[in-house]
């Protein structure tokens, strides 16, 4: 055992407690190992399998982590209780079995679906909580096939809401990497469609989007009516003229498709060739089809690395097109963005010292902040909301990824969470990487008649 302070001390104690928990786990993992004093034995049966897996266990140790069990336990007449698993459950049933002695487990990508089934079925919520948070937490592990698309299609079915919007949110905000991964043609339709209706999409460019969703219709051969809802939810209008030629001349699939998707390329083709405000005079454009995504292109913004981002104030400038509109393809904005690593909001900063004098804004206890804005006004701005996202950058297993999205229209003030859960002063930090902060902005066009309608 070890001996270990107790801060809550008990009267007539002198605040020291003798601690032998890790001897008791060991001892139930033996009572477990060799079955002494088993009092059921739990057959594990496989259908359409002769494999039959037989575990002595204690109907005390059951009753006590699951309720289910207990409630098994109660209505049983004999000393075998059969239980019947799918063959990947029944894989790791000694494992789930163990956890209920001992209190902790150890598993790979393959066993966390599995060992959640049985946590769920079982009500064994600590350990449902657990494999949740393994699973959240290795999104971005290597995998031989792939296995995010899979837990979002599990935690769909499970009902298991933070696993199932933690997988969509690493699939959105990482979409140029999993495209590119074996796992994309394994997607099913209605993930598909849940992810080609999303503005927050982190992709190259809509072009690589198109080329994606050509290749899993190619593998997956699904049915007329899914290929023409897929294709109608490309954003055409955001590729340039050239990139939709190529696409009507060399698309097999477009090719075959191209009446469901008519009305939308010749609505991108007039989208290019007049200026989008005049061309709302005519048409209805409060539609996804002229919605920006965060396109990672070096026409719609920039990467920036902050080294030591707890230092000082960093600035740095780059361009942007005017909009995704041909007509102002020739338009650049340059824009300035300000990092300061400790900002006091206003309504926090005390105004004046004893002597009258200014505070200054950036102060200790102050939090990150980003400001962007436009070096020069220009009448070419009149119509147009420049909605501004930072994209967030972390390295896991080895692969950068996105670990936050935050939009604002020209201060990341706006959001009131900008990187809260950083902390920039600890080299371990999630967010650093070789000490330094990895961002990405993006500079989306919106017109402002479609403000409304965006996602």
């Amino acid at each position: 055992g070890t001996l270990k302070v107790d801060l809550t001390e008990e009267e007539g104690s002198d605040g020291n407690t003798i601690s032998h928990s890790q001897t008791l786990v060991q001892r139930l993992e033996a009572l477990l190992v060799q079955g002494n004093g088993s009092d059921v034995s739990l057959r594990v049966e496989t259908p359409n399998a002769d494999e039959v897996k037989v575990i002595q266990a204690h109907s005390l140790v059951l009753s006590l982590q699951s309720q289910v069990f207990e409630e098994m336990l109660l209505s049983r007449n004999s000393s075998t209780m059969v239980l019947r698993e799918s063959s990947d459950c029944a894989a790791v049933f000694d494992k789930f079995i163990r956890y209920l002695y001992c209190g902790d487990i150890s598993l790979r990508l393959d066993q966390a679906t599995p060992l959640h089934k049985l946590a769920s079925k079982y009500q064994v919520q600590s350990l449902q909580q657990g494999v949740t948070q393994y699973m959240t937490q290795n999104l971005a592990r290597d995998s031989p096939s792939g296995h995010v698309a899979g837990w979002y299609e599990y935690a769909l079915q499970a009902g298991d809401v933070v696993l199932r919007d933690s997988c969509l949110q690493y699939l959105a905000w990482n979409l140029s990497m999993v495209l590119q991964s074996g796992e994309w043609v394994t997607i099913s339709n209605q993930l598909l469609m849940t992810l080609l209706q999303r503005s927050d999409l982190v992709l190259q460019s809509e072009m690589e989007l198109f080329a994606a969703l050509e290749a899993w219709i190619i593998q997956n051969e699904p049915d007329g009516l899914t290929v023409e809802n897929a294709l109608r939810a490309v954003r055409y209008a955001m590729m340039p003229p050239r990139e939709l030629f190529h696409l009507q001349t060399q698309s097999t699939v477009l090719a075959r498709y191209q009446e469901s998707v008519r009305d939308l390329l010749y609505m991108s083709y007039q989208f290019h060739s007049a200026s989008p405000l005049q061309m709302a005079k005519y048409f209805d454009l409060n539609c996804s089809l002229f919605v920006p995504r965060n396109y990672l292109s070096t026409v719609w913004g920039s990467p920036w690395i902050i080294n030591n981002p707890t230092r000082d104030d960093r600035s740095t400038s780059f361009q942007t097109q005017l909009g995704p509109s041909s007509h102002d393809a020739s338009k650049r904005v340059t824009w300035n963005a300000l990092f300061s690593p400790r900002w006091l909001p206003l309504s926090m900063r005390p105004m004046y010292t004893e002597t009258g004098a200014m505070q200054p804004t950036r102060v200790e206890g102050g939090r990150p902040r980003i400001i962007i804005t436009p070096a020069t006004s220009s009448a070419d701005f009149a119509g147009v909301n420049f909605q501004k996202t930072v994209l967030v950058m972390a390295q896991h297993h080895g692969k950068l990824i996105v670990k936050h999205v935050y939009n604002f229209h020209q201060s990341t003030e706006e959001n009131g969470d900008f990187l809260a859960e950083a902390n920039l002063y600890r080299r371990t930090s999630d967010y650093l990487i070789d000490s330094s902060l990895f961002l990405h902005v993006v500079v989306k066009p919106l017109y402002q008649t479609l403000i409304t309608n965006k996602n």
